[in-house]
């Protein structure tokens, strides 16, 4: 449904008065997302993450400049596309409760989406009501504008917004924190239910072990690139089943494991290390990988970019 390759970004950038500068943010990333599939993207922040979400939406700021591929369902993004098909067959589920209009009430900001993606008036409204009626959202909350809610509510009420229409891939990005335990749950098994249903679901989060719950595949991204796409089950049989030091740093870094924390730090996009990004802080690296970046390539049914996999 979605293919993804070689993307990168840059941005143009003000640096000494009138000087200019371009800094890229994202190099050669990949991620292929299948109908009736849902794919977990995470690291930590500054990957390229939500980056990744607006560049596929075509919603990146004026300033930034992309290159590689992108497709949906075979055919090329381009940004007349990406416009046509923005908010209608392709939705998003933002990261920030800004994104609620402040000047329009709560109900009808996620009937209109439900119109957007093709319902008549009377579908959008039932959409709406049952949507709502799913993530705990009391009928009075309709009527309600953005200021009138807690941070919680409005998060629940951007996921209903890109739920209640009939999209075909839905982008998730960071759509739990702040939620009650049980409403994690609920979104979390909501969106695999979409996904069941036919869709395509990228769910971009921190929580890694939320993700393994619905995900089929997991992409894991560092310092704006893909090191490894692995299937959601590789992570049950431990680290020996993962494919790239990173990812298996991160396993081992989860407290139900052996709980040990990442040495050294993401390197900032203006510094980044000539060969494999993961190189200062590999405990596998060479010399091969501190003079050349890995290409992509398949090992034991995932996708990894490492030279010692």
């Amino acid at each position: 449904m979605l293919s993804v390759q070689n993307l990168s970004v840059t941005f143009t950038l003000y640096d000494v008065g009138l000087t200019q500068k371009q800094l890229t943010v994202i190099t050669d990333l990949d991620l292929e997302v299948q109908a009736g599939e849902m794919v977990a993207v995470v690291g930590s922040s500054g990957s390229g993450k939500s980056l990744l979400a607006h560049a596929v939406l075509g919603i990146l700021p004026p300033n930034a400049q992309t290159t590689g591929q992108l497709s949906f369902k075979g055919k090329p993004l381009t940004p007349a596309r990406q416009a046509l098909l923005r908010g209608r067959e392709m939705v998003l589920i933002p990261q920030s409760v800004g994104f609620l209009d402040p000047l329009m009430r709560v109900g009808p900001q996620v009937r209109r989406a439900a119109q957007l993606n093709g319902l008549t008036s009377i579908a959008a409204e039932e959409s709406q009501q049952r949507t709502f009626k799913r993530y705990g959202l009391a009928a009075t909350v309709t009527s309600f504008f953005p200021f009138q809610i807690s941070g919680g509510m409005a998060r629940r009420v951007l996921t209903a917004t890109a739920a209640a229409g009939r999209a075909d891939l839905l982008i998730a990005d960071e759509p739990t924190p702040g939620l009650h335990p049980d409403a994690v749950t609920e979104t979390l098994n909501h969106l695999r239910e979409l996904a069941n249903e036919g869709r395509g679901v990228i769910l971009i989060t921190h929580d890694i072990e939320a993700a393994l719950r619905v995900a089929d595949k997991v992409a894991v991204f560092y310092a704006g690139t893909t090191v490894e796409v692995a299937q959601a089950s590789d992570f049950a049989n431990g680290a020996s089943m993962l494919r790239h030091p990173y990812t298996q740093a991160l396993w081992r870094s989860l407290p139900q494991n052996e709980f040990i924390p990442v040495p050294g730090a993401q390197p900032m996009p203006d510094a980044l290390p000539q060969g494999c990004l993961f190189a200062p802080r590999c405990p596998l690296v060479t010399d091969v990988c501190r003079e050349a970046r890995p290409t992509q390539y398949e090992v034991r049914g995932g996708l990894v970019r490492c030279f010692h996999a």
